[in-house]
């Protein structure tokens, strides 16, 4: 029984000395092209993003750490010499084709809602609820309740 034993133990030391002779290579492999990944990370493109998200699940892509200052701080902040700090690239200003869609529904229909705004120009409440606060700082409409209505 003794030889049973030890010749099924023989057996699968030699199958798993066996397979980690085939795996080593890919394993090598593996490693060399994480190591790839991360070198090409900081000269952009979003592919590579994707190649090393994937090769370390569950760490999270660059970006701002925990705690940092929101970029609006350190925008306006001045410097130590009194000259204001360089503004930091941030959302870039777009032509307001949106919000003069938006102006023009709200003119034809007073009191119309977020929702049926974004349904009948095609897109997703979220940026309404960004454009709509922008036109009330102009001044071009206000709102009464959950309804949006021009001014003047």
């Amino acid at each position: 029984m003794e030889d049973t034993v030890t010749d099924f133990l023989d057996e699968k030391r030699k199958e798993i000395a066996g397979r980690l002779g085939e795996l080593k290579p890919l394993v090598d492999e593996y490693h060399r092209l994480e190591a790839a990944a991360g070198a090409l990370a900081g000269v952009g493109g979003s592919a590579v993003r994707k190649v090393r998200a994937a090769a370390t699940p569950g760490k999270k892509g660059p970006g701002r750490p925990r705690g940092s200052a929101a970029k609006s701080a350190t925008a306006t902040k001045p410097s130590k010499a009194g000259r204001p700090a360089k503004r930091r690239a941030g959302r870039r200003k777009g032509s307001g084709t949106r919000a003069a869609e938006a102006l023009a529904l709200v003119k034809g229909q007073p009191g119309i809602t977020i929702p049926e705004l974004a349904s009948k120009m095609g897109i997703k409440q979220n940026y309404l609820y960004r454009v709509l606060p922008g036109l009330e700082k102009e001044k071009k409409v206000n709102k009464q309740g959950r309804g949006w209505h021009a001014r003047g």
